[in-house]
């Protein structure tokens, strides 16, 4: 069993809310901070939440000592969030002195970059071991249920993507990842958490197989008209990026406890959904 017994999820969105109900299902104290302006947010019964400005560090702190927190999950999107805020959250933890500090990651793998948002969840990554706060990270792939908005189904009906779409990815449900995190929070000792990166996969695909998936055609592009980001990321999926295996720096597939889900066995008898599953194909 894992020694932690008090947990704060700040950040109530799309895999905030999933993993704040996973924790809610153990036998543990979990509380939710959101902003002041935020509206309120459904959670469930024994969860209290907590207003309070994520841009000071000192009041996120006061929070954080006054429910004892051992281990402070941050959800806050990195894209959207000013990057003061992310700062702040790791202050607070510091000033707090939690045990673990869990980052905004839930996503692509970020080590080796050296621009954009990637490199700067890596950068955070960074200043905690700098500032001696274990950190335990997840990468994720994409999420399941996103797919048809990150290859264009939603609005045209077909796979929309950037260059030959070869590359395999990972793909997660946000009920696994929550699944996952608040599992393996609850049940490892620290010591097997700390300053560890997760690898998770539910499905594994590529892109071009998502035409036959979900039943429909691919349409080759150089770029997704008026949406840079997404071309961003369509791009680096074409090279593989969006494999939870991805190694930026090698610019190849990881091997070993490094290969895409291969953190998926510390879930024993879990029945992890595929693509087919979240989607009804």
């Amino acid at each position: 069993m894992s020694g932690y017994k008090s947990f704060a999820v700040v950040g109530g969105g799309t895999i905030g809310l999933p993993i704040l109900s996973a924790l809610a299902t153990k036998n543990i104290s979990v509380i939710l901070l959101t902003r002041p302006e935020s509206a309120d947010k459904k959670v469930p019964p024994g969860v209290q939440v907590v207003k309070v400005d994520f841009n000071n560090a000192g009041a996120v702190a006061a929070v954080l000592k006054q429910h004892k927190v051992d281990v402070f999950l941050s959800t806050v999107n990195v894209v959207a969030a000013p990057e003061r805020t992310h700062k702040a959250l790791i202050e607070a933890a510091k000033l707090a002195a939690v045990n673990l500090f869990v980052p905004s990651e839930y996503g692509m793998t970020t080590e080796g970059y050296m621009e954009g948002y990637l490199a700067f969840k890596n950068q955070l990554a960074e200043s905690l071991k700098a500032i001696g706060i274990p950190s335990a990270r997840f990468y994720t792939g994409g999420f399941t249920e996103n797919i048809p908005r990150l290859v264009g189904y939603s609005e045209h009906g077909k796979i929309r993507i950037i260059g030959t779409g070869e590359a395999p990815a990972s793909f997660t449900a946000l009920g696994d990842i929550a699944g996952f995190v608040a599992h393996v929070l609850t049940t490892l000792p620290p010591a097997e958490l700390e300053n560890r990166i997760f690898r998770l996969e539910g499905d594994r695909t590529t892109l071009t197989e998502l035409g036959p998936l979900f039943k429909t055609s691919v349409e080759h592009l150089d770029e997704i008209s008026g949406e840079p980001g997404k071309t961003k990321l369509l791009s680096l999926a074409d090279r593989g990026a969006l494999s939870s295996g991805w190694n930026e720096a090698k610019k190849a597939e990881g091997t070993g406890a490094d290969a895409a889900g291969s953190a998926n066995v510390l879930w024993p008898g879990h029945q992890w959904k595929t693509i087919k599953d979240v989607h009804n194909l």
